[in-house]
C-alpha cells in the first residue's frame, strides 16, 4: 500500500491531508470541551447544532463553490481554502458565547466545502490505475482516522500541560503546513471542458448525474446508514463519557481514539476485501452489521445501562470498523461513474449529498439524546441505519 507514496505529487498531497486532519482532530477535541464549558450537560445539543451548521455549509455551498472555482487553478483553490480555515481556527480560542461557535464553524466549513471535493477530484487524475487508486483511498481513509486516533492521543498529552483553548493553535498550524505542501505539489490542471457550461448547469450537473446512476444512488443510501451510527458516536460520546461514566477529558480522547482505531484497522484490509468480494457485497454487508450492532447496543443500554468501560471502547472500535468498510470504497464507485471532466462534479455531488445525510443525523442524535435519553437515541439511529441498507439493496441492483 505504501508503494504509491513513491509518486511524489500524491505523497505531497497525502501529507497535506494528514497534517490538516491532525489539526482538525485537535479542534474536534477542543470544540467538544469548549461546548461542555459553555453549555454543561447540553453540550450534545451544542455540538449537534454546530455539526448541523457544518452540514448546511457542505450541502448548500459545495455545488455553488464547485461552479465558482471550476475555471480557477486547483492549486490556488486548495491553498486559499487552507488559509481561510487556519484563520478561523485562530479565532476560536476567543469565543465566549455559543452563537460565536456557530458563526465560526460556518465560515470554516464553507472553506472545507471548497477544499475537499477539489482535493478528492485531483487524486484520480494523478493515480490513473484503479488498483493504485484503491490503495490511495485506503490511505486517505487512514488519514481521516488520524483525526480519531493520533489527534485525540496528542490532545490528551497536550491537555496535561496546557488549556484546551491552546489546541486551536495546533489546528491553525496544521492548515498552514497543508498549504505549504500543496504549494510544492504539481496539481493537474482542470479539464478543458470544465467551466464552459453556464453557471447553473455547472452547479447542478454533478448531482443530476449522481442521482441518475444506480450504484451512486446505492452509495447515497449507505451513506445515510453510516451517518446514522457515526452521528451518535460523534455527538454523544462527550456526554456519555463526562456525565455517564463521570470521567475526565483524557477519557473522551480515549473513546474517540477507539472509534478511530477500528476505522483504521478496517481501512487496511479494504483493498484486499474489495478484490475478493466486490464493492457491493462488502459495503452492504458492513451496512447490515453496523445497523444491527447499533440497535443491539441501544437495547443493551436501555435494559442494563452503560456497559463496562473496556466493553464500551470495544463497541466504539467495532462501529468505527464497519463505518470505514462502508465509506472507504466510495471513491471507486465515483471514479468509474464518469470521465475526467465529469469526476469533479460527481465528487462534489457525493460531498454534498453524503453530508445531507449528516445534516439529518447530527441534530437527531443531539436532540434525541437530550429529550428521549441515550438508549432511545441509539435505537432510533440504529433503525435508520438499517433503513439505509434496505434502500441501498433496492436501488443498487446486484
Amino acid at each position: 500500500m505504501l508503494e504509491i507514496l513513491k509518486a511524489r505529487d500524491f505523497a505531497l498531497l497525502f501529507s497535506a491531508q494528514v497534517v490538516a486532519l491532525l489539526g482538525t482532530g485537535l479542534m474536534s477535541v477542543a470544540l467538544g470541551l469548549l461546548a461542555y464549558d459553555l453549555a454543561g450537560g447540553d453540550a450534545g445539543v451544542v455540538l449537534g447544532t454546530a455539526y448541523a451548521i457544518k452540514m448546511v455549509a457542505y450541502v448548500g455551498l459545495s455545488p455553488v463553490a464547485h461552479a465558482v472555482v471550476a475555471r480557477l487553478p486547483r492549486k490556488a483553490v486548495l491553498i486559499g481554502a487552507d488559509v481561510v480555515r487556519g484563520g478561523v481556527a485562530l479565532c476560536l480560542p476567543f469565543v465566549t458565547e455559543v452563537w460565536q461557535i456557530y458563526i465560526l464553524i460556518f465560515v470554516l466549513q464553507a472553506a472545507s466545502a471548497t477544499f475537499t471535493p477539489t482535493f478528492q477530484a485531483v487524486i484520480p487524475d494523478i493515480l490513473t490505475d484503479e488498483a493504485r487508486y484503491t490503495r490511495a483511498l485506503s490511505l486517505s481513509r487512514l488519514a481521516y482516522d488520524i483525526e480519531n486516533v493520533a489527534s485525540p492521543a496528542l490532545a490528551g498529552l497536550l491537555l496535561l500541560v496546557m488549556p484546551f483553548s491552546a489546541l486551536f493553535a495546533g489546528t491553525a498550524l496544521g492548515f498552514a503546513a497543508s498549504a505549504l505542501l500543496v504549494r510544492r505539489a504539481t496539481v493537474p490542471p482542470v479539464s478543458e471542458a470544465a467551466g464552459t457550461a453556464p453557471f447553473v448547469t455547472r452547479a447542478t450537473a454533478g448531482i443530476r448525474h449522481y442521482l441518475a446512476t444506480p450504484r451512486l444512488r446505492g452509495l447515497l443510501a449507505l451513506n445515510l446508514g453510516a451517518a446514522a451510527s457515526g452521528a451518535f458516536v460523534l455527538v454523544n460520546t462527550v456526554v456519555l463519557v463526562r456525565s455517564g461514566f463521570g470521567m475526565d477529558e483524557a477519557a473522551l480522547a480515549t473513546a474517540m481514539a477507539a472509534f478511530g482505531a477500528g476505522s483504521m484497522a478496517a481501512a487496511l484490509v479494504v483493498p484486499r476485501a474489495v478484490e475478493a468480494l466486490g464493492d457491493r457485497p462488502l459495503m452492504i454487508g458492513a451496512g447490515w452489521a453496523l445497523g444491527v450492532l447499533t440497535l443491539a447496543a441501544g437495547g443493551w443500554m436501555a435494559g442494563q445501562g452503560l456497559p463496562a468501560w473496556p466493553v464500551f471502547l470495544g463497541l466504539w472500535g467495532m462501529i468505527g470498523a464497519l463505518y470505514s468498510a462502508i465509506l472507504t470504497p466510495s471513491g471507486r464507485l465515483i471514479r468509474r461513474s464518469g470521465d475526467a471532466a465529469e469526476r469533479p462534479g460527481l465528487f462534489t455531488a457525493q460531498f454534498a449529498l453524503s453530508h445531507a445525510c449528516w445534516l439529518l443525523t447530527y441534530p437527531l442524535a443531539g436532540y434525541a439524546g437530550r429529550v428521549l435519553g441515550m438508549p432511545a437515541a441509539m435505537l432510533i439511529l440504529g433503525a435508520l441505519a438499517l433503513g439505509g441498507v434496505l434502500a441501498a439493496r433496492r436501488v443498487w441492483p446486484a
